[in-house]
């Protein structure tokens, strides 16, 4: 399912003044990103603003959004949570929802489980599901982290075809080397894009593809014609602003641009504000979009 899958957006929700997930706005959303190179979607993650989303709020979005992006490329729904079984319960309701090829789950954060635990955890959710299971290795936001060694563990399940890896160059690197041929690696780092796709990992799952999908198609299709220069020069030019996403808590900077260009409301959800004109200002800055 992710062969040729090089750039997947971790979409936001966007939400309407009174705080309803804004439904027009998403489909113009999609069919923007889609139209400038992103090939996939991450729906309801934490750019999504996952942990303020109710129940029934994750069932009705996965829904509609399954259904709209279609044919289009795979879609990835978030069934994550430090609670197995809550992982487990929606893991299995997501997974039935038509159109839905693969649900994403976090390592358990707080609780600060070890590896066999997490482990386990894993296995619990991949044995549930009845689409592929994307691990999410981050442990920069959850505390907690897989080892390189635990993540190979996992990718011999037959249920669980890929991770989502938040650390460094060398962990992307071994895990190509050593995850069997049909296990996908990608960085959830966009500043890694360049490197983590030159060491042989599947792509980037984005939130600067939000803004750059165009320029991020690009520099993959300057690598993979053997053109590093190129590459290397669009890598230099998207990192600062890749950085400037993540200047103030994601996902209220790429709001923010968003809703200056009058695609979204400029709305985040507790504990998540929204920029206030000055912080839009300062990531316009640094963006080079004031004016």
């Amino acid at each position: 399912m992710y062969e040729d899958i090089s750039l997947i957006t971790a979409i936001i929700t966007p939400f309407t003044q009174d705080n309803t997930i804004d439904y027009p706005a998403l489909d113009s959303l999609t069919s923007r990103l889609i139209s400038e190179g992103s090939q996939g979607f991450v729906i309801g993650g934490t750019t999504g603003e996952s942990p303020t989303l109710t129940h029934a709020e994750k069932i009705a979005l996965y829904a509609y959004f399954a259904a709209k992006v279609g044919d289009h490329g795979p879609v990835i729904a978030n069934v994550g949570d430090n609670n197995t079984a809550n992982s487990v319960a929606l893991a299995k309701e997501v997974s039935g929802i038509a159109g839905v090829d693969a649900v994403l789950a976090v390592t358990p954060y707080y609780s600060k489980p070890n590896q066999k635990g997490m482990i386990a955890h894993f296995k619990a959710i991949a044995d549930a599901s009845t689409v592929p299971v994307m691990v999410y290795n981050i442990p920069g936001r959850s505390v907690v982290g897989l080892t390189n060694e635990s993540v190979l563990t996992l990718a011999e399940h037959p249920n669980i075809n890929a991770v989502k890896q938040v650390t460094s160059i060398d962990d992307l690197a071994y895990l190509v080397e050593h995850a069997p041929a049909d296990f996908k690696v990608y960085t959830g780092e966009d500043s890694q894009t360049l490197a983590a796709k030159a060491v042989g990992a599947a792509g980037t799952i984005s939130v600067a593809a939000h803004l750059y999908s165009k320029e991020m198609t690009d520099l993959f299709a300057a690598l993979a014609s053997g053109d590093v220069v190129k590459a290397g020069e669009m890598q230099r030019w998207l990192t600062p602003k890749m950085l400037a996403l993540f200047s103030y808590p994601s996902p209220s900077p790429v709001k923010a641009v968003l809703a200056h260009q009058g695609e979204v409301q400029n709305v985040t959800r507790l504990p998540i504000l929204p920029l206030d004109e000055a912080e839009t200002q300062d990531v316009l800055a640094k963006l080079d979009r004031k004016g």
